[in-house]
C-alpha cells in the first residue's frame, strides 16, 4: 500500500465539510495485473437529480525542494489515473488535489498552466490548515 500524502486527511475533512461522502480510502483499480491505488473516492448526490456525482481524488503536497519535479509525478500519476477510471469507472471525474500556496504560487505560472489546460487536468484547490477547499477548477 503506497503512504498517504501529509495533507491527506486535511482534503478528506475539507471534503467532509462541502458535503461529500467518502466511498473508498483509498480507490483501489485494478486493470488486468495492474493496480492503481487513487487517495479518496467521493460520492455528492445532488437534489436536482436522481443520480449524484462522483469523483476521485489525488492529493499532492508539493512539500519537496523541487515544485517542478513534483508537479511532473503529480501530472504522470493523474493521467495514469484518469485512463484507469476510464477503463473501469468511467462515470467518476478525477481531480488532483494541489494546496492553496502552491496553487497561488507555482500554478500561475505559464508552464504548469499550460499543461493543466492542455493535459484537462481538474484541480481541487484546497487550504491545508483550514482543511476546506478553496476553488474547484474544471
Amino acid at each position: 500500500m503506497a503512504a498517504k500524502d501529509l495533507f491527506h486527511d486535511a482534503v478528506k475533512q475539507a471534503l467532509y465539510k462541502d458535503k461529500w461522502v467518502i466511498t473508498a480510502d483509498p480507490l483501489r483499480i485494478k486493470i488486468d495485473r495492474v493496480k492503481l491505488e487513487i487517495d479518496l473516492a467521493a460520492e455528492k448526490v445532488l437534489a436536482a437529480e436522481k443520480e449524484g456525482r462522483k469523483i476521485a481524488v489525488e492529493i499532492k503536497s508539493f512539500l519537496n525542494a523541487s515544485t517542478i519535479t513534483d508537479f511532473h509525478a503529480a501530472l504522470g500519476q493523474f493521467l495514469n489515473y484518469r485512463l484507469g477510471l476510464q477503463m473501469s469507472e468511467s462515470d467518476r471525474e478525477l481531480y488532483l488535489a494541489v494546496p492553496l500556496d502552491t496553487f497561488n504560487s507555482f500554478f500561475q505560472e505559464r508552464f504548469p498552466q499550460e499543461a493543466v489546460k492542455v493535459y484537462q487536468v481538474k484541480l481541487l484547490v484546497y487550504n491545508p490548515v483550514t482543511e476546506v477547499i478553496v476553488e474547484w477548477i474544471d
